[in-house]
Parts: C-alpha cells; structure tokens; sequence
C-alpha cells in the first residue's frame, strides 16, 4: 500500500472537496528521481554505470516508449541496499535538504494555501520514495501524501523492489480515490482541482472539476488546450 501520513476526518455531512498536487515538475522545479541518482553518484554512494542506466530509462519515457515504472526506482534504491535503512532515509533526508528544499515553486505554496483556505483536503501524489515524499509534505503543508514505498528485507535493508504500486501514471488517482474512499466514505468528496506537469498525469487531471496543467510539455499542452484546461505557467509568474 502507498504510504500516508495522518488526518483527521471530516464529520461534516456536506461533500468533501479534495485537491491533489503531483511533486515532480509541478510543486517542484525538476524531477526528484534523476536528481537524487545524481547526488548518489557525487556522494560516491552510486555507480555511473547505474546512472547511465537509469538516464536510458528517461530517455524512453520521454519518448513515450514503454518501460517498467519500477525499473527506475529499483535502480535508483539499488545503490543503497548494502547500507541500513536508517542510513538510506538520511541520506534521503539529506538530499531533500541540500537540492530539493531550493526547488520549491512558490506558487505551490500559495496554490496549497489557497486550496486548505476553501475548505479542500490537500493530498501530495509522487512517484518519489516515501522519506522523501514525507519532507515534502511538511514543507507545503499538506493534508496527507501518497508516494512510492520500497520493501525492507529482513536485514533491515531495502531491497530496491517496490512494496506496492508505484504512485505514477493513472495510479495516482486509483491511489487518491482509494485513500479519498476510506478516509470519507464512496460519494462522500469530489476531486475539485489537480495539478500535474506531465502528459502522465492525464488520466488524474481529467477526473478533476478544475484540471490544472503546471508547466506542461507539449503533449499535455496540446491537450489542455484541447479540453479547455486551465494552464500555469508557475516559471515566469
């Protein structure tokens, strides 16, 4: 299962109103997983020629072409087995602090604010590991976050294969519909807004009241124009 942090539950009758933020490129200004591969390789904790491989597997997701969601994050994770949990999450903790804590869009801050303002639940929906994912959520504020977990072996190390469903894709809204269903009850909230970058986050954007393209390339841009969805230009405002 996903992992979550807590929240505390609505008793009010009317309609919950959720909002939904994807991570990469959306709340932040760069993609978490290829630069975590680079501060691995820089703290000599990761070879180049599992960086090289792992820039393989981008190439082909930019181009549309098929791949194993795990694959790039057994890669990434891979270079850390040798070493306990406790020492993988702080070098993930230490990752968050010296690159990503200087990536947040301000405009996600305010957007979250915003949102919580009008009464909405706020999730955080990544592909990222969940320590990572975890310190991002402090950072904007959110209600509860969803991100990738990966399996502990019995040693007390990971083992790189994934525990669950990588939060990538069309999974973020199975996994957001599915935490929205237990936390509030089937019929009980609504996907008001969803922000996303990439053409991956279609299927999330489309099952949202107001979709919100943030940045977007120009697949997902061709798209929001075609549907009519609202597009943030977070770079430049």
């Amino acid at each position: 299962m996903p992992a979550e942090s807590s929240i505390t539950e609505s008793t009010s009758d009317s309609i919950k109103k959720i909002a939904v933020f994807d991570f990469d490129g959306t709340v932040i200004s760069g993609q978490s997983g290829f630069l975590f591969s680079a501060y691995l390789l820089r703290r000599h904790l990761s070879s180049v020629s599992r960086t090289l491989k792992l820039m393989w597997w981008g190439a082909r997701y930019k181009l549309h072409l098929p791949q194993r969601q795990e694959e790039a994050r057994e890669l990434v994770v891979g270079a850390l087995t040798q070493y306990s949990i406790e020492f993988a999450n702080a070098v993930m903790h230490d990752f968050h602090r010296e690159v990503i804590e200087g990536m947040y869009r301000p405009q996600a801050l305010e957007e979250v604010r915003r949102r919580q303002a009008e009464g909405c639940c706020v999730l955080l929906v990544s592909a990222t590991f969940e320590p990572i994912a975890e310190l991002a959520a402090k950072k904007l504020g959110v209600d509860a976050f969803l991100a990738t977990k990966m399996q502990v072996g019995a040693d007390g190390h990971y083992t790189s294969k994934v525990d669950g469903p990588v939060i990538e894709g069309a999974q973020k809204l199975v996994s957001a519909t599915e935490w929205c269903n237990q936390h509030y009850g089937k019929g009980n909230w609504e996907l008001a807004y969803a922000y996303g970058d990439h053409y991956s986050d279609a299927t999330l954007l489309s099952a949202a009241q107001t979709p919100c393209a943030v940045c977007p390339g120009p697949t997902l841009t061709r798209l929001a124009n075609k549907r009519g969805w609202t597009i943030l230009n977070w770079e430049n405002d």
